[in-house]
């Protein structure tokens, strides 16, 4: 997951509202509406992106200590 919009370098971190193609290109909530919900890039439709609530390696660390340690 990018981390900033690709037209305005607005933050989009894991818990931000941000919107997506399926190229995976990043824009905040206000480029995307500006945008109609386009994509500068493909064209294709952007929508919303799915959020985190932990980093990758957060995310595994969790999923080894339950697996190892039944926690």
């Amino acid at each position: 997951m990018k981390s900033n919009c690709e037209k305005c370098n607005l933050d989009t971190g894991l818990t931000a509202v941000a919107y997506i193609c399926s190229y995976e290109c990043t824009f905040c909530e206000a480029c995307s509406k500006n945008m109609d919900c386009i994509c500068p890039n493909c064209q294709g439709n952007l929508v919303l992106r799915p959020i985190r609530t932990k980093s990758p390696r957060q995310a595994l660390v969790s999923r080894v200590k339950k697996k190892v340690f039944g926690l």
